[in-house]
């Protein structure tokens, strides 16, 4: 299996079995994603020199209008998809081998995490990977130090809330907070 066919197996939500070939590439992976994080991470960049820097860490060009406020963490890199005209802030976490997918005008504040990975719940299977990715539709803003779980798909303009544990769906529109998030209100058209 080549690194193409493996990322889209991760993306496509299946279980990767601790110690087996598949999960030898994951940290071949995590190695690449480590050293262009530590180049990313170890001093100033300019816009363009960050968002050179993160085309390489996801294996395809960011759009120009995209911006970070470094340091940024993958143990990945490639299966991260981002849109038009996304802000991420500092400090984030994105571990993506099962996919995030971030949508135009995203905003993430810093120390988010977003959580691809579960393990097997039986103590014979706790190494085994279990992949999901995350969706984050256009016009969300994530709140700093938020947690975004595995399956996870944030509806077109919602807002998260600082602090909230995501373990669900949330409905577009809405503002969710809390461990677990749920909607706290609906967002009006004019807001």
């Amino acid at each position: 299996m080549d690194q193409k066919q493996f990322l889209k197996k991760m993306r496509d939500g299946k279980r990767v079995t601790g110690r087996s070939e598949e999960h030898r590439m994951m940290h071949e992976l995590a190695e690449e994603a480590m050293r262009l994080t530590s180049e990313l991470n170890g001093s100033y960049h300019s816009p363009e020199e960050i968002r050179n820097l993160m085309s390489q860490i996801t294996g395809r060009p960011v759009d120009e209008a995209f911006a970070m406020f470094p340091p940024f963490y993958t143990d990945c890199g490639k299966n991260i998809f981002i849109g038009k005209n996304v802000f991420i802030n500092c400090c984030c976490h994105f571990q993506d081998q099962g996919g995030i997918y971030l949508g135009d005008h995203v905003l993430v504040g810093s120390h988010v995490v977003f959580a691809t990975i579960n393990h097997g719940m039986e103590p014979e299977h706790r190494s085994d990977n279990i992949p999901a990715s995350i969706r984050v539709e256009k016009n969300v803003w994530i709140g700093s130090h938020a947690t975004i779980l595995s399956g996870v798909t944030i509806g077109e303009n919602a807002i998260v809330a600082a602090g909230a544990v995501v373990t669900k769906d949330v409905p577009a529109g809405t503002v969710v907070g809390g461990v677990p998030a749920k909607v706290i209100r609906r967002l009006e058209a004019e807001e």
